[in-house]
């Protein structure tokens, strides 16, 4: 997270740093509320489009950027603030369009002249370009004022948990076409004077990317060449869990994948892609399982729609949480479902040691013996030393407990998968006790 919030927070700033830098509009200019207004109008415009273009980017889920990142979660994270940036940052932007003059036809504010700075002398090309814009402007403003309203629903509704998923990616698509015309309207109503300045190469690679990514999200094009198709041939439920473990047989091409990593799958395609840790490692046969469970009222349906012999689409790999690290020692721990990802790395370790010390702290709200005989016998052939708590019998685990059930937790990286509240008040007391932050390393579930 740390991460993250450091390139955000860089982003805006360098995005700000830059406009501030090429902005020709003297200081002692900003006399009264119309010149401020001129200039804010120009700075929350290019704000907008500039982390709008970089959020459409990560929504076509660029692997390149996940070691960087941290993970394809963390990305989808970042991905997030850069909508909420970008909703504040246009409605500041339309308001300064539309405000003044409401005041003033009310008559509680009085019109000024400004007059913006004149255009530099010593680049005729920018006479040129300002002259063919010219004609585009009054097109461009409404185009962009009808486009800000569906932009401001769509990113209304992404963050409106109640928003059925099944809708949500459907018109979360229609954010692209919004993007590509406030694209236009940016262009043509920014200062051209900007392209000549600081701002100006770093601008129009940002919205080239962005409208690159806007027009495959249109035309689903989106990982094309990351998705394959496979089969369901095997269902094991566990009724206590509420979970469902699926084996999916590849029938594409699948480039492997490492344990801890996870996959969208597309159960039915009027529901679109859900991610879905993979439960166990790739060893080349063209199986991979994944385990489900009964969470949502989509996930919640599967057990009566899905059977062996179902086709889905699977598309992957992404993420970071695969357990790599320079430390002797590991500490793993797990709530519910969050289990998956150290089954799989437990039967990856079965084949292939790699020598650390490993403690799996699991802790479950419903016993099930079956599962629980099924992870002993996982963590026996990984040599991992195994802690099941069941909530009811053993209580809630904290940090004090794990650093007295691992005594050298310390000299350990913390992996965690599970309830993001539980994650969370672990990350704290771990850190407080003395856990550097950089050891704790968590799964982030959410996607929106």
């Amino acid at each position: 997270m740390r991460t993250i919030r450091r390139v955000f927070w860089t982003y805006l700033l360098l995005l700000s740093t830059a406009w501030w830098l090429s902005d020709p509009t003297p200081l002692a200019d900003l006399a009264h509320v119309f010149a401020w207004r001129a200039v804010l109008l120009q700075y929350t415009g290019v704000l907008a489009i500039g982390v709008m273009a970089l959020a459409l980017v990560l929504a076509v889920r660029p692997v390149v950027f996940e070691p960087w990142l941290g993970g394809l979660d963390k990305m989808y994270r970042l991905h997030k603030w850069l909508g909420i940036t970008a909703l504040a940052a246009s409605v500041a932007h339309w308001l300064l369009a539309v405000l003044p003059g409401q005041l003033v036809g009310l008559g509680w504010l009085r019109r000024q002249a400004y007059s913006a700075s004149a255009l530099r002398t010593d680049l005729p090309a920018l006479e040129w370009l300002q002259q063919a814009l010219r004609g585009q402007r009054g097109m461009a403003a409404v185009v962009g004022e009808w486009a800000f309203y569906l932009a401001v629903l769509m990113m209304l509704l992404a963050l409106v948990r109640a928003f059925p998923y099944r809708y949500f990616f459907k018109v979360h698509r229609l954010l692209a076409a919004a993007f590509l015309a406030l694209a236009w309207h940016a262009v043509v109503l920014m200062r051209v004077d900007y392209w000549a300045a600081v701002l100006g190469p770093p601008l129009a690679v940002l919205m080239l990317a962005g409208g690159i990514a806007a027009l495959r999200v249109l035309l689903r094009h989106v990982a094309a060449g990351r998705k394959a198709v496979g089969e369901i041939t095997r269902i094991v439920r566990h009724e206590a869990l509420q979970t469902m473990e699926l084996t999916v047989a590849i029938k594409g091409r699948w480039a492997g994948h490492q344990a801890g990593q996870f996959a969208f799958v597309t159960f039915h395609a009027k529901e679109g892609a859900h991610p879905f840790t993979i439960a166990s490692p790739w060893t080349g046969d063209g199986f991979i399982r994944f385990r489900v469970k009964a969470l949502g009222d989509y996930t919640r349906t599967l057990d009566r729609r899905l059977h062996v012999g179902s086709v889905v689409q699977v598309e992957g790999p992404y993420g970071q949480f695969t357990f790599e690290g320079t430390r002797p020692r590991q500490i793993w721990v797990s709530g519910g479902i969050g289990i998956t990802p150290f089954i799989a790395r437990m039967q990856a370790l079965a084949h292939a040691p790699d020598g650390k010390a490993i403690d799996l702290f699991h802790c479950t709200a419903v016993h099930d013996a079956q599962s629980t005989a099924q992870l002993e016998g996982d963590a026996l052939a990984a040599g991992v030393r195994l802690h099941v708590l069941w909530d009811a019998r053993d209580g809630l685990l904290d940090a004090r407990r794990i650093a007295a059930a691992v005594p050298q937790w310390r000299e350990a990286d913390v992996w965690f998968c599970g309830p993001a509240p539980f994650g969370q008040a672990l990350r704290r007391d771990l850190l407080a006790l003395g856990l550097p932050a950089e050891q704790f390393h968590q799964e982030l579930f959410q996607m929106r």
